[in-house]
């Protein structure tokens, strides 16, 4: 059974380490600040100047002027910072961000990412993510791991123009969680009820089964 939305997230929230700082993109990747294990403390970056985003706010706590760079309303933390765009990059750029979280329309087995436009149709700009892609340590991507008609969205080679080259580390997908390495996926987990052959027969990608594969367990 394909992983919700929610659930990515969820998953993806296991690889938070103490003491990181973490950008998340829109989307998906947003959901992750509600998972955040307990006994691990991170502080979250918004490329718009904020670091120390905390969650969603309830209803009586919206502040319209307290947003992320997706134009979300926020809340900050106690001993949270509020600076200039130009400064964010210059964390971002510098390789400050430890983790970030990006959705993405494409990867491939060389590690790239396609993530912001699809041509012919209206796009917005590039935002920050390749900026993040070429500055962050480790690049996280959550997305889908098929298109509504079931083509593969993991391929050899990105179609579409790319944000990054070389740069994603690990995909966590409705259906599986995969690894980068030496230019080849390797499956480590894999959705409920969902079997290595299923995912294999929806990646165009070369595909290592790993010998410890198991199925993804959320907390």
């Amino acid at each position: 059974m394909p992983l919700t939305r929610e659930q990515i997230a969820q998953r993806i929230a296991q690889e938070l380490k103490n003491g990181d700082y973490v950008n998340l993109g829109i989307g998906i990747p947003t959901l992750v600040a509600h998972y955040v294990p307990p006994s691990i403390h991170v502080i979250f970056q918004s490329e718009n100047g904020l670091l120390g985003m905390g969650p969603f706010p309830l209803e009586d706590e919206v502040d319209p002027d307290l947003i992320n760079a997706g134009k979300q309303t926020i809340t900050a933390i106690p001993g949270a910072a509020y600076f200039s765009s130009a400064d964010s990059f210059a964390m971002i750029r510098g390789g400050r961000i430890d983790l970030t979280v990006l959705g993405a329309f494409e990867v491939d087995e060389a590690g790239d990412i396609a993530s912001w436009m699809i041509p012919g149709k209206l796009v917005k700009g590039m935002g920050g993510a390749m900026d993040l892609v070429a500055g962050a340590k480790n690049i996280v991507v959550a997305m889908s791991h098929a298109n509504k008609q079931r083509e593969s969205k993991i391929l050899k080679k990105c179609r579409l123009p790319l944000t990054g080259i070389q740069c994603v580390t690990k995909v966590v997908t409705d259906l599986a969680v995969m690894e980068l390495k030496d230019g080849v996926f390797h499956l480590l987990e894999h959705a409920p009820d969902t079997s290595p052959e299923e995912i294999q027969q929806l990646t165009e990608a070369r595909l290592v089964i790993s010998p410890h594969l198991k199925p993804i367990i959320l907390n």
